[in-house]
């Protein structure tokens, strides 16, 4: 395979495995992830195979998301590729009795290897950069104290808000661009690793 088909090929993985959790299609989301895989979000850590399970039990839940995918970027050295895509978690739910729209904005790191003639991914972290949160009907009123955002960290206040009321508990501390020094230390380890100079 040339460079570019590699990168086609690695770029499908990812793209399949958003579609696969958006599409609930929990087979494939668990076929894209290495047996060793870590996976580290906010509302779940794990393995792969621990993450389609959870996934699909909370879409049985009906707590879902869809994400906005931006064009990934890959970093190649052999068997080995760093991917980092832009992407925006939407959610739709309701507080208060008022329908609302969540947007998570957050860079999506994925590390992939080339394992037995086939791509998969060993991790994915995500580095949180804002998220908002708007009422469905334009005239509707939606009323956040900000008293109860107090501790909430700027990057993903309202992802948390939302998710810890539906029962998901979410740790303080995830990658955010409001520590820019663990996210400088988060991507040294990526290239680290896809130089091999990292395990």
């Amino acid at each position: 395979m040339t460079g570019a088909d590699v990168v086609v090929a690695v770029t499908q993985l990812i793209l399949r495995e958003r579609q696969a959790r958006d599409r609930g299609r929990w087979d494939r989301l668990q076929a894209c992830y290495a047996p060793d895989a870590t996976v580290r979000l906010s509302w779940f850590r794990g393995s792969g195979e621990e993450f389609a399970a959870r996934s699909r039990e909370m879409a049985g839940r009906g707590d879902v998301a869809r994400h906005r995918l931006a064009p990934p970027v890959v970093d190649l050295d052999g068997t080995r590729a760093v991917v980092e895509v832009p992407t925006a978690i939407e959610v739709r739910t309701a507080l208060d009795g008022i329908d609302v729209d969540l947007t998570s904005y957050t860079r999506l790191l994925y590390r992939a290897e080339l394992r037995a003639r086939r791509w998969q991914i060993r991790s994915l972290d995500p580095v949180y950069e804002r998220d908002v949160i708007v009422p469905v009907l334009p005239r509707a009123t939606l009323a956040i104290h900000p008293n109860v955002l107090i501790g909430l960290r700027p990057p993903y206040q309202f992802l948390a808000y939302v998710l810890e009321g539906r029962g998901y508990p979410i740790a303080d501390d995830l990658y955010g661009d409001d520590r820019p020094g663990e996210v400088a230390e988060l991507y040294e380890s990526l290239y680290a690793w896809l130089s091999r100079k990292g395990s």
